[in-house]
């Protein structure tokens, strides 16, 4: 073999080893895991709306959903939406809407309700496609509210009265806002928590659903909990579980709706407020569904529940009670700068 030819095989072997290893690099970049900034570097990120982006910094300032009753100083922009977005209103009728009322908003409104309450908006010097981006985004989306705004616009609107005259910018106190969150909190535990334990009962029977409610009922307030930044717990002064056994002051609330029923008036929420945080007691009344295991035994409570229960509870107080009685009340505590 020719010097040459050898180095010319010795040549294209490199050259060939060369585009090997480029190429496993190359297949090492595609297989590797990308993160958030390389994808938006790379375009291939979910992007956020525009008219999102545009609204949480030009309109947020004012309108923030979470801002506190002391804070606010603009009705939020679920607001905004609701009083000019009906069902015969279109699009490109709310986009027109929007932008006249952005460049001429000491007269153009359809929210005289919220002029009275802050006064008319400053005008802000927001382009046209801006607000049309902005309006893109509010007609197709749902938008981010106040826990308690929901119940209070049905609240403000439930006599018919027409958006127009509306007295939803009448903004509950403090105390009003918080039982509304706290209520809420209440509502979503019960719905999960009655949900789950009619599957229990249905697979079960009343006697197997007890031990159900006693490994996975403190789990499920407890995850509830978590998803809410709140503590939400069942309380009693007849303990079933000694878990839920009501401290001091919470046997007081206790007494204090079961005396409010006796005398056939309404419940309202407790509300406290304390260094920061809030606490909101509602009560439990009992259902039929809670007599099959907290009712008078052998009328509600059948033979095979009962021996359930002796054995699971040995020291159960939670039996006796009759049809829309006090049982507990909801302990729900959350921090005030929400």
């Amino acid at each position: 073999m020719q010097r040459n030819d050898i180095v010319m095989k010795v040549s294209l072997f490199f050259m060939v080893m060369a585009m090997v290893f480029t190429a496993c690099k190359d297949n090492q970049k595609l297989t590797a895991p990308i993160n958030e900034a390389e994808l938006e570097k790379e375009g291939l990120a979910q992007k956020v709306h525009p008219g999102k982006q545009i609204m949480e910094q030009e309109c947020y300032v004012c309108h923030h959903p979470k801002a506190s009753m002391a804070d606010r100083i603009a009705p939020p922009m679920e607001a905004i939406k609701r009083h000019y977005i009906d069902s015969g209103v279109t699009k490109e009728a709310f986009t027109k809407d929007l932008i006249r009322w952005v460049n001429d908003p000491t007269t153009e409104t359809k929210m005289p309700g919220a002029h009275a309450r802050f006064g008319p908006m400053p005008y802000m010097p927001i382009p046209d496609d801006a607000v049309a981006q902005i309006a893109d985004y509010i007609y197709d989306n749902e938008l981010e509210q106040p826990e308690w705004f929901d119940n209070h616009f049905r609240q403000a609107h439930r006599k018919g009265s027409g958006m127009r005259q509306c007295d939803c910018f009448d903004y509950p106190e403090p105390e009003d806002q918080y039982a509304a969150i706290g209520s809420a909190y209440a509502r979503e535990a019960k719905k999960i928590l009655g949900r789950n334990l009619k599957e229990a009962i249905m697979q079960k029977g009343p006697s197997g659903a007890i031990g159900y409610c006693k490994t996975e009922a403190t789990k499920l307030t407890d995850s509830i909990s978590l998803m809410r930044n709140a503590v939400i717990k069942r309380v009693t002064d007849k303990a079933r579980n000694p878990v839920n056994k009501a401290n001091r002051q919470e046997l007081q609330y206790i007494q204090s709706f079961k005396n409010t029923i006796s005398s056939n008036k309404d419940i309202e929420p407790i509300v406290q407020i304390d260094k920061g945080e809030v606490h909101v007691y509602l009560p439990i009344t009992t259902t039929a569904l809670c007599l099959q295991c907290h009712g008078s035994p052998k009328e509600q409570i059948t033979p095979e529940t009962l021996t359930m229960l002796e054995s699971l509870y040995p020291n159960d107080e939670a039996i006796g009670y009759g049809l829309n009685e006090v049982r507990g009340m909801w302990s729900i505590n959350f921090a005030v700068d929400r």
